[in-house]
């Protein structure tokens, strides 16, 4: 058994529930964390140092077995839904109390305190309490790392309790199956159970955040990267999987914030965790390099293989799951800034794949525009490779991260609006997405356009040219942009069948206007007349 790093505060163990402590691993250095993985079979190195697990069962979120506990504390405060799924306290009780005799009863177990939030007004201490070394690793990599003196006085805030090996009685417990991850707003709590993959610990965390901080702090909590130019200008980049919000922030001439999870205060952009969990599938070094050269001691890659007879990675290979994960603390990239906090933005960018082709590259939005952009949250995936499936699948996250908002869209679309008016902020959309058609038609947008509409954007040399209203989405369309052909920017403009262009954008509108339906109630008159014109 390795040596602890610090003596464990057993005066707040009280606040957990455990027991025993001569079984607790304190605070354990990223390496010795490695070490006990390695002793217990759970993981290898690869090539590059960096240790490799399997989560088991699951290599995802399973967003139908996220239950929060409904009491007086968020029976009217959370927008119930299937995201947010009620649990009553009854089963919080039996949970917590078979997760507690779970660990209490493991020969040993890994303790961390960590906090999440760099902007230290809103810092949230965090107690992980792990069964597994490779999630207490996955702590350390994720939030932000206390000093010895911090240490000295740490007092949890929340909890977070994670138990893979634990199957649970779905019926006595009143969950779906045997896993659950489990909050409660009033005991500060997250519990873990029957599932070992570590971005449940990650989303906990942040589906927390995004109810304690816009309810209670007057903060907007944002799944979105930042970055921060020379000159202090902040800009945000909104998008769902598939747009290019990793890679369109990470620009060499900017500091990077983060990555996926941010706070905006009355004065500052800050990062809520202090490393970076980033997709593998297919990753390479030329596309890119900061992921690839992060994998190294100290990261941990989740579900990938490697190439027979060696321990280097193949990243091409989605066998087990096209979900493959590697975390890192966010000093492991050469750009970033740290703290990580940066000053009020000048720029957000909502970025959207749109596999229509109808969306502009680059456009800019009203207050209402963008708020009703935002509860929409657009994106349009490709069906697959199958033979005759060509048709795109749209995908609609509100606030571009609907499965960890608490409260209702139109909460943090209203307080973006609000934020936006107060600080001038230039709110642009950009689809990385299909230009001259719809996918099977028309082609990828290419890349150096997109960076060059968002550089024009980020240095003002669009601020002085001729806009045009889209007919039917209602956005500005720049007339003009540096280092992008002017038929581009006009997506009519690049098809051959026009008719077909305003028949494609009419029934993208009407899918905005249908999905939107479930939010109408929640928001102001003013989102409202955003809508797209579909008829």
């Amino acid at each position: 058994m390795s040596t602890p790093a610090f003596k464990f505060p057993t005066q707040n163990l009280l606040k957990t529930g455990l027991k025993n402590t001569e079984n607790i691993h304190y605070q354990f250095t990223p390496e010795q964390l490695v070490q006990d993985t390695l002793r217990m079979g759970e993981g290898v190195l690869n090539d590059s140092g960096a240790l490799v697990i399997q989560t088991g069962k699951f290599t995802g979120r399973s967003p139908k077995d996220k239950f929060t506990v409904k009491d007086e504390t968020t029976a009217d405060s959370v927008y119930w839904n299937d995201f947010n799924i009620p649990i009553e306290t009854k089963y919080f009780d039996i949970i917590y109390n078979k997760v507690l005799d779970y660990l209490n009863g493991l020969p040993e177990m890994w303790v961390r305190d960590s906090y999440a939030c760099a902007d230290p007004r809103y810092r949230i201490n965090i107690r992980s309490v792990s069964e597994k070394p490779w999630t207490n690793l996955f702590a350390y990599n994720m939030f932000l790392r206390p000093t010895e003196d911090e240490l000295e006085n740490f007092d949890p805030e929340w909890h977070i309790l994670s138990a893979p090996g634990l199957q649970l009685d779905a019926k006595e417990c009143g969950i779906r199956q045997s896993n659950v991850s489990l909050v409660s707003f009033k005991h500060k709590m997250i519990l873990i159970a029957g599932s070992g993959y570590t971005g449940e610990t990650k989303k906990g965390i942040f589906t927390i955040l995004n109810y304690v901080l816009p309810h209670q702090r007057n903060v907007l909590s944002m799944h979105c990267s930042a970055n921060v130019g020379k000159e202090g200008d902040t800009a945000i980049f909104f998008g769902l999987s598939g747009t290019g919000k990793t890679t369109l922030s990470a620009d060499p001439n900017r500091k990077l914030i983060g990555d996926d999870e941010h706070g905006w205060s009355d004065d500052t952009i800050f990062n809520f965790e202090g490393g970076c969990y980033a997709k593998t599938i297919n990753l390479t070094e030329d596309k890119e390099p900061e992921i690839y050269r992060a994998i190294r001691p100290g990261a941990l890659v989740e579900n990938t293989t490697f190439f027979p007879g060696t321990n280097k990675i193949n990243f091409d290979d989605g066998s087990v799951t096209e979900n493959t994960r590697v975390s890192y603390p966010l000093n492991f990239i050469s750009n970033a800034l740290e703290p990580s906090v940066g000053g009020l933005p000048k720029n957000i960018f909502f970025l959207t794949c749109d596999a229509y082709g109808v969306l502009p590259p680059i456009s800019k939005l009203t207050p209402g525009q963008a708020m009703y952009q935002f509860i929409s949250g657009y994106t349009a995936k490709v069906a697959g490779t199958e033979l005759g499936v060509t048709e795109p699948k749209p995908t609609f996250s509100a606030c571009f991260g609907a499965p960890f908002l608490p409260l209702h869209p139109g909460k943090y679309a209203q307080m973006l609006g609000d934020k936006m008016r107060e600080n001038k902020v230039n709110v642009w959309m950009i689809n990385t997405g299909w230009t001259g058609g719809p996918y099977g038609t028309g082609n990828r947008m290419k890349l150096k356009y997109t960076r060059a509409m968002i550089t024009a954007a980020l240095e003002g040399k669009l601020d002085s040219v001729a806009y045009n209203n889209d007919p039917i989405f209602g956005m500005a369309i720049p007339a003009e942009c540096p280092n992008v052909p002017a038929e581009v920017l006009t997506p009519k403009n690049t098809w051959s069948d026009k008719n077909a262009f305003d028949e494609k954008a009419k029934f993208l509108a009407s899918l905005f206007v249908k999905n939107f339906e479930k939010y109408a109630a929640g928001v102001s008159a003013e989102i409202l007349a955003a809508a797209p014109k579909h008829q």
